[in-house]
């Protein structure tokens, strides 16, 4: 994916709108449907073709105009126009496409930080309140610690890469909404725990990290998940969202006893 993206890049930067591959590109997007349609516009007439054509519609027998001086005075014809309700509604018609188009132009990327931790048999995905990694003193840190460490899991978790800031790019054309988010994070989560011991749970931390690799919303707080590729995923509310409302740790506690099961069976 990364290749891809810095792919798009270089086109972008080369002002190349259109292009297909002559192979399969790994870890490509599919090509847009509208590029592969022929094109409709119609063939150019030859010039000649033209006048022919011309020709032909002339009728034969048409008689040679007679000087302006010698044409009597033609009455004045008044041609009608189209009323201002027309134009109104044909205007109507065609503005919720333009409108439609222009929602579709405008949606902004989204923007997270998140970070890929190991804590024994689980991967955590934790959304970082500040955007910044999360160092020793914090007190989202610190929450996580006590999640770990009330799961049974080793509360000194290991990084696993650099955290991962959406958008990637300040600058430029690249796609990078919410479908391009998605596609990233589960090709990037994948590939760091391919290279990790296998994985009996993902934490899913934060309601960034459950929609962009779960697929979920806030409705999947405390849920288990089955996302495909990465097996087993657990979602919980954000630790900036738990401190805020800590109400929240009883449903996430309760919930905690009936997964655990996943991983201490693992240890």
């Amino acid at each position: 994916m990364i290749a891809e993206l810095r792919r798009r890049a270089y086109l972008s930067a080369m002002q190349v709108a259109t292009w297909l591959p002559r192979v399969e590109l790994p870890f490509a997007a599919p090509s847009r449907p509208e590029v592969l349609l022929p094109c409709d516009e119609p063939e150019p007439q030859p010039v000649e073709g033209a006048l022919e054509s011309v020709a032909e519609a002339a009728p034969a027998d048409e008689t040679p105009r007679q000087p302006p001086a010698q044409l009597e005075p033609r009455a004045k014809v008044e041609v009608p126009r189209p009323t201002l309700v027309a134009r109104t509604s044909k205007a109507d018609t065609a503005e919720p496409a333009d409108e439609a188009e222009a929602k579709v132009v405008a949606v902004a990327p989204p923007r997270f930080a998140l970070q890929l931790l190991r804590a024994g048999a689980c991967a955590v995905l934790v959304e970082l309140p500040t955007g910044e990694p999360l160092q020793g003193r914090d007190p989202a840190y610190l929450l996580l610690k006590d999640l770990l460490r009330a799961a049974g899991l080793p509360d000194s978790p290991q990084l696993i890469g650099e955290p991962v800031r959406w958008p990637l790019l300040v600058r430029g054309q690249m796609d990078q909404g919410p479908d391009a988010a998605l596609e990233f994070l589960q090709s990037f989560v994948s590939a760091r725990l391919e290279e990790q011991e296998p994985c009996a749970c993902l934490w899913l931390v934060g309601l960034s990290a459950i929609r962009y690799v779960g697929e979920g919303g806030a409705d999947t707080y405390n849920r288990e998940l089955q996302i495909e590729g990465l097996g087993a995923a657990w979602a919980l509310p954000g630790l900036e969202l738990l401190m805020e409302e800590p109400q929240r740790k009883r449903e996430l506690w309760q919930a905690m006893q009936r997964v655990r099961q996943r991983w201490m069976i693992e240890s």
